[in-house]
């Protein structure tokens, strides 16, 4: 977590988008509309930066590739009832303003007001990553408490699945795999093929560079080709 006073998250986050709205320019042909917050919001999250959004998908093939690709033991899916959750905070607009809006004053403008709501939904315009991923965010009013504890008392609105078993990890990883389900797959841009090589590391096409006796076929097999 970041060391920041919670007095201060909404001020603080409010000038993270301002900072990063200022910086973007040698990196992207067209930014979104100075005042479309959820689109900065999203554009942000999809690149590392700190947010508010959590991001969700409506695969649970990607969900399951993202909470296992790193996991030393146990993972879990969160999953959300959509249309129990009611608000969307990414409806399109065509917004005039000359100024950024605070992300409390974005989720005003959908009516979402509440420090018990939380949004669902993704921008008009999507970027490659979220394409690739079937993304979607889930975006709370209240960024002092988990969402998790925001609807733990709301009915049928939020799961947790957990991904157990001490195979599980390499089996599932690599049924993905054969489903071209990979960081190149699902971040559409160099920095995610250069993830996708840390688990090339752990696959072959002929035997599994994870087993002791696999190095011994390796040694002794002729290499023709890069793969």
């Amino acid at each position: 977590a970041r060391r920041v006073d919670p007095a201060l998250w909404v001020a603080q986050e409010h000038r993270s988008i301002w900072i990063f709205q200022r910086k973007i320019m040698p990196y992207i042909e067209t930014p979104p509309n100075i005042a479309d917050t959820m689109h900065w919001l999203a554009l942000m999250q999809h690149h590392g930066a700190p947010t508010r959004l959590l991001d969700f998908t409506w695969s649970p093939y990607v969900a399951a590739f993202f909470a296992l690709e790193q996991s030393a033991g146990s993972a879990a899916v969160w999953a959300i009832n959509a249309p129990r959750l009611g608000p969307q905070c990414f409806i399109a607009h065509s917004w005039r303003d000359s100024w950024v809006p605070s992300p409390q004053a974005a989720l005003r403008r959908y009516r979402i007001t509440g420090r018990d709501q939380v949004a669902v939904g993704e921008p008009y315009f999507k970027n490659r990553r979220i394409i690739a991923q079937s993304g979607t965010f889930v975006c709370p009013y209240d960024i002092a408490r988990p969402v998790e504890r925001i609807l733990e008392r709301k009915k049928d609105v939020i799961a947790k699945f957990v991904l157990d078993g001490r195979d599980l990890r390499s089996e599932a990883l690599a049924a993905l795999y054969r489903m071209n389900i990979t960081y190149a797959t699902l971040l559409p841009d160099l920095g995610g093929l250069a993830q996708s090589i840390a688990y090339e590391l752990e696959t072959h096409w002929a035997y599994d560079p994870t087993m002791e006796k696999a190095a011994r076929f390796a040694r002794n097999r002729a290499y023709g080709r890069g793969d």
